[in-house]
């Protein structure tokens, strides 16, 4: 059974108020492909750097009518990442990661992505009193994973994630596991508290 560090219920009210004043360190977890938001958010963050420090990007997996496998979604949402990347002029060399290829299997096992270890390594730079704030805007795959493998995170991030996603389906086993693994944190619709 894996250890997580626990918070207490003003630790997380703390982690859900956001500072008025000076930048946020982000990560953006995001299928890019799937749907034109993301895109958005993508540009967003990066045009916003008075206020937001975008530390890192990473693919989230999906699987629909748009693609053939939970790793195709996947794979196609890290080549728009990389087409928005050149159109910004951006080197994506060490900012854009791919993720999991498949939804997590139970809730002990992390599946293995450089966006797994991409945000285990922004999270240890960061600190309690100043967190890397995870945007996740897909499936959360690689940010249940990246705790899974590294739960000492936890004191150092903060997790927003806006999706919805069916309730039946492999998918959503990584969203159940996170609430599973993080119930305190977490709920479904926006922000983990």
């Amino acid at each position: 059974m894996i250890a997580f560090p626990k918070l207490t219920e003003q630790e997380l009210l703390d982690r859900i108020r956001i500072p008025s004043e000076g930048k946020l360190n982000i990560f953006l977890d995001t299928d890019t492909y799937n749907e034109i938001d993301d895109q958005f958010a993508i540009l967003y963050a990066m045009l916003s750097p008075e206020r937001l420090c975008l530390k890192g990007i990473s693919a989230a997996l999906f699987f629909n009518d748009r693609s053939a496998s939970p790793a195709d979604g996947m794979e196609k949402s890290y080549r728009e990442i990389l087409k928005i990347m050149d159109f910004l002029g951006k080197d994506p060399e060490g900012f854009v990661f791919r993720g999991c290829t498949e939804p997590l299997a139970d809730e002990e096992v992390p599946r293995e992505s450089l966006a797994c270890d991409a945000i285990i390594a922004e999270a240890m730079k960061a600190s309690e009193t100043d967190p890397l704030y995870v945007v996740g805007i897909g499936a959360c795959t690689n940010i249940a994973s990246a705790i899974l493998k590294a739960p000492e995170i936890i004191r150092r991030i903060t997790v927003v994630w806006l999706g919805g996603t069916p309730l039946t389906g492999p998918i959503t086993r990584s969203l159940i596991y996170l609430k599973i693994l993080w119930p305190a944190k977490c709920c479904s619709t926006a922000v983990f508290r």
